[in-house]
């Protein structure tokens, strides 16, 4: 069940481990704790509860301060990244319980019997994919990729100067890009993506010409920080993707940095290969330079 559970985690590309969620839970119902009291609910040994802590810790999901009458000891509490989490995650976290307590709702004498319940009941149906199935039906809410809008371009902004600003920094020229769309890419030929959740604008991108010849940079891809790890960023290289194919692009390229290893494992997933990066790169955060190849 705890691998099947981690199996979820993944489909959904949430970072976290299972064998977490005792201790998060611990520390998400009390304002601040400490480890011995975490021991003490879980009946945990103190090398394991310290491995949680480090983990969660490590996550950024909490937040380590040291107790002010006991030098000794640290108090644990949600970082704001933590709270954040716990509430994008709890819906998820509703459809694990419900189907434990589904495959678990047996009435047998025998262990051994109960057993062989549980395991016909795996055989029908993964417990990874009863929980996901569960999930998608009960939360509804409608992805839709729509096209730029003059109304989009604060959001456009907005979604892009928060990313740049969280993991680089903004470069001049980004400004002046961000900051007047419809001039250095609609105007120029180039297109913009949105992607909308239940009427919220929540993700961005754009295709920019570079040339007369077709050649196209995927670039200025964000999404909202409160829906990050819910595959929107893929869905949008997906459409770009789909978009230069339907208009035969004599290419799509894009510029990124190796730091973001999770971005540079999707690129070459949906087919971008790595090509030399010219001296004159456009950003001075770059050190990759990708290009489609299907």
């Amino acid at each position: 069940m705890m691998k099947e559970t981690q199996i979820v985690y993944d489909t959904f590309n949430i970072d976290f481990d299972p064998y977490l969620f005792p201790t998060l839970q611990i520390i998400k119902h009390k304002e601040e704790v400490t480890n011995t009291e975490i021991n003490q609910r879980l009946k945990t040994s103190q090398p394991a509860t310290t491995q949680a802590i480090n983990k969660l810790e490590k996550k950024g999901l909490i937040v380590l301060k040291k107790h002010p009458d006991d030098k000794r000891k640290k108090l644990i509490y949600l970082s704001e990244k933590g709270i954040h989490f716990i509430h994008t995650v709890t819906p998820l976290w509703k459809s694990i319980e419900f189907i434990i307590k589904k495959y678990t709702r047996i009435t047998s004498d025998s262990l051994i019997e109960h057993i062989n319940i549980l395991e016909e009941k795996f055989n029908k149906q993964s417990f990874s994919n009863a929980i996901i199935e569960h999930f998608k039906m009960n939360n509804t809410a409608q992805l839709e990729i729509v096209n730029f809008n003059t109304e989009y371009s604060r959001n456009f902004y907005e979604l892009n100067i928060e990313w740049l600003q969280k993991y680089f920094y903004v470069e001049p020229y980004d400004e002046e890009v961000l900051s007047k769309p419809k001039k250095y890419i609609i105007d120029k030929g180039g297109h913009i993506f949105f992607a909308k959740l239940n009427n919220e604008i929540v993700g961005t991108v754009a295709l920019m010409p570079l040339d007369e010849n077709g050649t196209f940079e995927l670039t200025k891809m964000a999404v909202s920080p409160e829906h990050r790890g819910h595959k929107i960023g893929q869905q949008l290289i997906t459409k770009c993707i789909n978009f230069s194919k339907e208009h035969t692009f004599n290419k799509l390229l894009l510029y990124s940095n190796t730091l973001l290893e999770n971005a540079i494992y999707i690129y070459r997933k949906y087919g971008f290969v790595e090509v030399p990066l010219e001296e004159n790169s456009p950003y001075k955060r770059s050190d990759i330079k990708m290009v489609y190849k299907g």
